[in-house]
């Protein structure tokens, strides 16, 4: 038996996201649907397959070509779509004298193809079409002998069931008499003049199977989902779900990505849907993907990945709860608190110098360092446009300003002790579970100066850490450093003023775009604190003048007290 996969179409209704990868090499777990269809046809006992191509079909014929599949696997271009009949008549040559099993690319199924096979050849007829009840697609009629009697509706006639062709069907040469050559045709027309002419074609019905046709982004995320996530669960607990899988939507934060827990009534795991991926270029989900392994690699407290396609744009995670650092924390208890921020220090010492090594700045989806320009874009213009003019209405330019940021930029890299920098490393990111303590979010991580998560963590504003408790934390984590650059300490102190400053800033430009633009009202409560902190950061900075900063922190706090 030889077999063809029909993978010519343009993917119009998976666009836009068929702009760049054509639909037979969409990915589940990060596998080409056209790879899974080779290698079940493959285990179904064909000895040859037929590939026809026409839209991005450059990128086809490659991945036929560099692959290894254990049987013949060819390609034919269609310099004109032929359509599904003329795309069969097309390679009439390639199935001299055997049966042809068709299968569209963008079906993946668990059907049993042998099955499908073994029934052809005991009916005799010239087309086997495999159907099932699926009420969204059913236009297909059968009798009550399970042979296909039309493709229009026969009414309330009974002895006729109204059913879905599932995208595979078998067939003879003797089809051939019936597809005109060198032109586009429709092999359902085909079969429906075939019926007309006296040909009987058989139904080969399935039932209690899955079934996904991916040509659209709804159904390709309900198929790579219903795919992945029982496939999580195994790598997880070493055993498949025990129940139907759960899938409750979670709370984000300023993130657009959408989070879930994923449950089967015993277990549980997070599932993070960046979206499918529009283009080519690396973004967020390659970062979270890549440096997150790199970390748990390095033993860093991070929740274990299990199961991902980057494609799709899913990640299958550990389950680290729902407690965030901001609600464990009780002013009442500074004790407690201490122990538990030094826990924190601990492991984000282990997590700037070890997350370091072997860091390939390739992972990275925004820039592979930390450095002025960032410093420069990404903080302080921020602080401009979003706050000072989009929050507060202000006309301050950011020219007005530069001459001091670019000062504070330039000094930043002069005391930069280099390590793998989180870049966002703050209460919301910090869980605690079990007792233990995990860091999320790290997709925006990059190599730049260790010292600016320190400054984020203990001036964040969703903790407001009190001003002793903020130093005696300070000196815990340059204690801590300096039993890995014990010459240092000094540099770090003066690294971490200046990059709290620039943090400072970041903060208060977040918070208004969230606020502001995104409509994420809940970020608003934490701007006075932020406020307050900038103008404290800016009187404590040492070696170092920024006038008309200091002058418009102090305008913008008496701004917003009295707002």
């Amino acid at each position: 038996m030889k077999a063809m996969i029909l993978a010519a179409g343009l993917g119009t209704r998976l666009r836009p996201y068929s702009r760049h990868t054509p639909k037979a090499l969409f990915t589940i777990n990060e596998r080409p649907v056209l790879a899974i269809a080779i290698a079940k046809l493959q285990s179904s006992g064909c000895d040859a397959i037929m590939v026809n191509t026409h839209h991005h079909h450059g990128k086809i014929e490659a991945f036929i070509a560099g692959g290894n599949f254990g049987i013949p696997v060819h390609w034919r271009y269609e310099i004109e779509i032929l359509g599904t009949g003329g795309a069969i008549r097309n390679v009439a040559d390639f199935w001299q004298d055997d049966s042809l099993l068709v299968i569209n690319a963008d079906i993946v199924c668990d059907i049993d193809l042998a099955q499908v096979h073994a029934f052809h050849q005991a009916h005799g007829c010239p087309v086997t079409m495999v159907m099932h009840d699926h009420a969204k697609f059913n236009s297909v009629w059968v009798d009550s002998q399970d042979l296909v009697s039309g493709f229009q509706a026969h009414g309330n006639q009974s002895g006729y069931q109204s059913l879905a062709f599932t995208g595979i069907h078998l067939l003879e040469r003797r089809v051939l008499d019936f597809l005109p050559e060198g032109e586009p045709s429709s092999i359902i027309d085909t079969y429906g003049r075939m019926i007309t002419a006296g040909e009987r074609i058989a139904a080969f019905v399935v039932r209690g199977h899955r079934w996904h046709d991916i040509g659209t982004p709804e159904s390709y995320r309900t198929a790579v989902f219903d795919h992945m996530a029982p496939l999580a669960f195994n790598t997880a607990f070493g055993a498949p779900p025990v129940d139907q899988i759960q899938k409750q939507p979670l709370q984000g934060d300023g993130s657009d990505r959408q989070w879930y827990r994923l449950n089967d009534r015993q277990r549980s795991l997070i599932m993070v849907d960046h979206g499918i991926r529009r283009g080519v270029e690396t973004i967020e989900v390659d970062a979270f993907i890549r440096i997150g392994r790199h970390l748990g690699a390095c033993g860093v407290a991070v929740p274990q990945i299990y199961a991902y396609d980057r494609l799709a744009g899913l990640v299958f995670l550990q389950d680290v709860g729902d407690a965030h650092l901001q609600d464990q924390i009780d002013p009442a208890d500074e004790p407690g608190m201490l122990r538990l921020y030094r826990g924190v220090i601990d492991g984000w010492i282990a997590m700037a110098l070890n997350g370091s090594k072997g860091f390939d700045p390739a992972w990275t989806y925004q820039t592979a360092h930390y450095d002025a320009q960032v410093v420069l874009n990404n903080e302080c213009r921020y602080f401009v446009e979003a706050f000072v003019q989009g929050y507060l209405g202000w006309e301050i330019s950011f020219g007005e300003l530069n001459p001091e940021f670019e000062l504070l930029a330039a000094k930043i890299a002069q005391t930069e002790i280099t390590g793998f920098l989180h870049r966002d490393f703050q209460a919301r990111n910090i869980m605690v579970h079990n007792e233990r303590i995990y860091f999320i979010d790290f997709q925006g991580g990059r190599r730049g100066p260790i010292q600016y998560d320190l400054a984020s963590l203990l001036i964040d504003p969703y903790t407001n850490l009190p001003v002793h408790v903020q130093r005696e934390l300070l000196d815990y984590g340059v204690n801590a450093l300096r039993k890995h650059h014990p010459d240092r300490a000094e540099s770090f102190v003066e690294g971490y003023g200046l990059c709290a400053l620039s943090r400072n800033l970041q903060i208060l430009g977040a918070f208004a775009f969230l606020s502001r633009t995104k409509g994420k009202k809940q970020f608003e409560q934490y701007i006075p604190r932020a406020v307050d902190s900038l103008v404290r950061n800016l009187a404590c900075l040492k070696g170092i003048s920024l006038p008309k900063l200091e002058q418009v922190a102090a305008g913008v706090q008496q701004t917003i007290r009295h707002m």
